[in-house]
């Protein structure tokens, strides 16, 4: 029986786990569209409309890789490991539309922005190329450490350049920016962890049933975690990149 086969038949096994990704994101899709209902500031539309695309494109990752089709087989060094190749066409989409609701929070300016994507997308592929790798683990770890990296560069660069842009909005507002940055940092340094320690960093201490728990769990906090959090409060969004004269008069 190939793995396909496997994930969706043997009860108990990972795609317990998927299933449940599955659901979760579906959820989170179905409350956004409910909150995103009456809005009718552009701006504030434009929160709603990124947020639910992001738990949408997970959503359908999960289905694809509970129902077996975002899942390969990789032989590296006589060791076959399961790949799910689809949680890496999500993270393509869904990490750069993370950063974007997020710099749109913050206010950040374009450059920050393409700077944030470009360093977004260069991980997840270094990242889909050390899980692809079939030479040697060595190599496969030496693309997940360029794929490190590059996420420690992100990080320290989401810090440094969207901190300072939150400065410039409302008090509210650079508060829950804030919140939200420490949250993509705290589960995105989460994630190489979980890859080297499981099956696709070859060390196996995480079995792919843990591991892919671990990969749910974590997505699901970071895309509906996050949305709830950011769209909890119209008020907020309503003072993004409001000139102070303005926020002044409607207080």
């Amino acid at each position: 029986m190939n793995n396909n086969s496997r994930a969706m038949a043997q009860p108990g096994s990972e795609s317990i786990w998927l299933w449940i990704g599955t659901l979760g994101m579906t959820l989170g899709t179905l409350v956004f569209v409910a909150r995103g209902r009456g809005v009718r500031d552009e701006e504030q539309q434009l929160f709603y409309i990124v947020t639910t695309f992001i738990t949408t494109v997970a959503a359908a990752s999960y289905f694809a890789m509970a129902t077996g089709l975002g899942l390969i087989e990789v032989t590296v060094a006589g060791q076959t490991l399961d790949i799910y190749w689809a949680r890496y066409a999500d993270w393509l989409i869904t990490t750069p539309l993370l950063l974007f609701d997020l710099a749109l929070l913050a206010g950040a300016d374009r450059n920050t922005i393409y700077t944030l994507v470009g360093l977004d997308v260069f991980m997840i592929l270094t990242g889909l190329a050390g899980a692809l790798a079939t030479s040697s683990p060595g190599v496969r770890i030496a693309w997940w450490a360029i794929s490190t990296g590059a996420l420690l560069a992100l990080l320290y660069f989401l810090v440094a350049a969207l901190s300072e842009s939150a400065k410039r909005q409302p008090e509210d507002v650079a508060s829950l920016a804030g919140t939200l940055r420490n949250m993509i940092i705290v589960l995105w340094l989460a994630y190489p962890v979980v890859w080297i320690l499981g099956t696709e960093g070859t060390i196996g201490i995480l079995p792919l049933y843990w591991e892919t728990a671990a990969f749910m769990v974590l997505d699901l906090t970071a895309k509906v975690g996050f949305g709830l959090v950011l769209l909890r409060s119209r008020n907020i969004l309503d003072e993004v990149n409001r000139p102070a004269a303005q926020r002044g008069r409607t207080a």
